[in-house]
């Protein structure tokens, strides 16, 4: 994989882009919650085409990068120390980091409730966090991945061939041409409903794989509030 940068003059703008090269036939721009523009592209395809679909899509980037940029500046990084607020499945809890022989993570009254025998090393309290994250987001992610199934009239038609989660800097979720199903361990922190929009968006690309008006036909037709539950997502997690 091959990543490139560079910039197109659009009006009195410059839009900035990454194109990042992978052994595939088409070709798919993307814009990311940061407002960061990448595009996946063929390892030969030239630069003149790529930059050529990019100036036919730069008014919707445009549009996106706005949309996006709302929400910016986004929540300084978590520091994981005691009384810091955390989310869960949309909802705030309080770090209450615990000194104990045997480590782990529960949720009680509100509180994320931390127990290490390291209590005055946030690194180790965030490694803890993280790792239970990561049990949750693998015990809920399937579960609501089958809740989005049944949102199609052909569920199976659309059943991912795989789940991978992991902590990634910019989507919330992708799915490959192999039918992976890619989905941000942040999402975990999300309210339920704007997990589900990012999985049935996702499991639409298996039928549709480009943000074409077939894709958005199927999504809307799928989940007609979708646009709402995104608008909550980037809320959220800002």
């Amino acid at each position: 994989m091959r990543r490139e940068r560079h910039c197109l003059r659009y009006g009195t703008q410059e839009i900035a882009y990454e194109i990042v090269r992978r052994p595939r036939k088409t070709l798919e721009i993307a814009v990311e919650p940061d407002t960061t523009v990448v595009i996946a592209a063929p390892e030969d395809a030239p630069l003149e085409a790529i930059e050529a679909r990019l100036r036919k899509r730069a008014a919707w980037v445009t549009r996106q990068q706005k949309y996006f940029a709302q929400f910016l500046p986004r929540t300084p990084e978590r520091r994981f120390v005691a009384g810091e607020t955390h989310l869960y499945l949309g909802r705030q809890y309080r770090l209450k980091v615990v000194p104990h022989v045997q480590e782990g993570v529960k949720l009680i009254r509100g509180f994320i409730v931390v127990q290490t025998h390291r209590p005055n090393r946030p690194e180790a309290t965030q490694a803890l966090v993280e790792a239970w994250y990561r049990e949750r987001a693998h015990i809920r992610f399937p579960e609501r991945i089958e809740h989005c199934l049944g949102y199609f009239p052909d569920p199976e038609a659309f059943r991912p061939r795989g789940l991978i989660v992991r902590k990634i800097r910019q989507r919330w979720g992708s799915m490959s041409p192999a039918g992976r199903l890619l989905l941000n361990l942040r999402l975990i922190q999300a309210p339920v409903d704007a997990i589900d929009y990012v999985i049935t968006h996702e499991l639409c690309h298996i039928a549709e794989p480009h943000h074409g008006p077939a894709f958005f036909e199927l999504l809307t037709r799928v989940m007609p509030d979708w646009e709402h539950r995104k608008l909550r997502l980037e809320r959220a997690l800002a």
